[in-house]
């Protein structure tokens, strides 16, 4: 049998033609995302109001399986794709596994992360419509990194809220963003209503992605010829992201390769809805069995240890409800948790999958995380954000697990992007001053106490 290479690289040509939309293979749809007023389904007028309306169209088709993606798209997407699939040879030999390990690396653009796949299909429309421009929030930095450029590269105005611990934590990745023209601000902030009257509350936050969304959300509605994106957990960013699975996918078909594990970090799911979602269709129409397993943070774990319920999307309660695994909107990760995933609930679609048994979650903790993390670098030679680190920690987990079981599984994971702009949590690790934040029951308790009651 040929050697499979260390790198399989598709042609231009082979860059997908069209996103895959999971819920159309769905037999239980994720649920509607209701109107916080009257708790009927959000109708497309109501969500145009916010977003683009091609992507209120997009967020509400949960019967397309395949949405052609525009040609002006897959000009952009050939400026970095198609991203390469890489066998992990390196990482087995050290771990002398029998396992098979492959990751699809996303980190080979300027924004260093697959969050460029949804930021220029979102800019894209939102031109197409005649916006002057858009706003969003960022946890991390890559989505809003990853904005900033689209926009830029369409010329429109782009207005970021930025988590005001990472804001803080990451000025080279708040700079990036400055640089391609974007306007960012540490959240919760005094130039918005909800910012103002979070810190009225809680003057000594150091914020959540929920406080950001609240303060971009409410930006958007009161500013004309502008609307809000967001990088993560909607079922069109979701959608967009199906590039990646379907990439891989090509790429170990050429191969005959199948995987039996396929690994993802998950905080609003982007990633890991992404990376499964042409290997998850297959299962849900009965073609092939895969196992799914969803990776998040021990300090922030929505899917582990949140509540299936209808929650707000956001921390000021401006957004629609969602149905989702939540630890409920005003939950706030400890200042200490520096590896991204900090949102406070799970997308729709992975949230239904979960509930349906489709796929299974794990919560790590951050310092075997950073350790997964050093470990890749030093065997693999690329230094991986702390967000793909939680799928290497599993990956490398269920590597040795072969190890002592001799099974030869082949295992797939997602390394989402490059963490040359996190040193600051490099530099907390490796002088020992990370610790692991595991909140307690007690400490979820208000969270949970404070989601809406919606019985439907």
């Amino acid at each position: 049998m040929e050697k499979i290479p260390y790198k399989i690289y598709l042609s231009e040509n082979e860059i997908p033609k069209q996103w895959y939309n999971v819920r159309a293979d769905m037999k239980n749809k994720p649920a509607p995302l209701l109107n916080p007023g009257t708790l009927k389904p959000m109708t497309l007028e109501e969500l145009s109001g916010v977003f683009c309306t091609e992507l209120a169209k997009q967020e509400l088709d949960d019967t397309t399986p395949y949405i052609d993606i525009p040609e002006e798209i897959r000009d952009f997407y050939k400026m970095y794709r198609p991203s390469p699939l890489v066998r992990a040879y390196c990482l087995e030999k050290e771990l002398g596994t029998p396992a098979k390990i492959y990751y699809k690396f996303e980190g080979n653009n300027t924004s260093g992360s697959h969050k460029l796949n949804s930021a220029i299909a979102q800019a894209y429309y939102a031109k197409k419509q005649g916006l002057k421009g858009v706003t969003t929030e960022t946890g991390a930095g890559q989505w809003g990194t990853a904005l900033s450029m689209a926009c830029a590269y369409l010329g429109l105005d782009c207005k970021v809220f930025m988590v005001k611990c990472s804001y803080e934590q990451k000025p080279f990745r708040r700079e990036v963003m400055r640089t391609y023209g974007a306007d960012v601000t540490p959240s919760p902030s005094a130039t918005t209503e909800v910012g103002r009257k979070i810190l009225a509350e809680h003057p000594d936050t150091t914020g959540s992605l929920g406080c950001a969304i609240s303060e971009a959300v409410e930006v958007a509605v009161k500013s004309d010829g502008y609307r809000y994106v967001l990088g993560s957990v909607l079922s069109q960013v979701l959608l967009h992201q199906s590039v990646i699975g379907l990439e891989a996918k090509t790429a170990l078909d050429k191969y005959g390769v199948k995987p039996d594990v396929v690994i993802g970090c998950a905080g609003g799911g982007s990633n890991l809805g992404g990376l499964i979602s042409p290997f998850i269709g297959e299962k849900l129409r009965g073609e092939a069995d895969y196992e799914f397993i969803a990776v998040e943070p021990a300090s922030c774990p929505s899917l582990t240890r949140g509540r299936y319920a209808y929650d707000f999307c956001d921390t000021g309660m401006v957004c629609p409800l969602a149905k989702m695994y939540t630890l409920g909107s005003s939950f706030i990760p400890s200042a200490n948790h520096a590896g991204g995933l900090r949102y406070h609930g799970m997308s729709s679609v992975l949230s239904q999958l979960y509930d349906d048994g489709l796929i299974t979650a794990r919560s790590v903790e951050q310092t075997a995380v950073f350790e997964a993390a050093e470990k890749f670098a030093r065997i693999e030679g690329i230094l991986p954000a702390p967000e793909s680190s939680h799928a290497i920690r599993v990956a490398i987990d269920e590597a040795l697990k072969c190890k002592e079981t001799g099974e030869e599984k082949t295992i797939l994971f997602g390394l989402t992007g490059t963490g040359y702009f996190d040193m600051v949590a490099y530099q907390k690790f490796n002088d020992g001053e990370m610790s692991d934040y595991i909140p307690t029951d007690e400490d979820l308790k208000p969270g949970f106490e404070a989601m809406p009651k919606v019985n439907l």
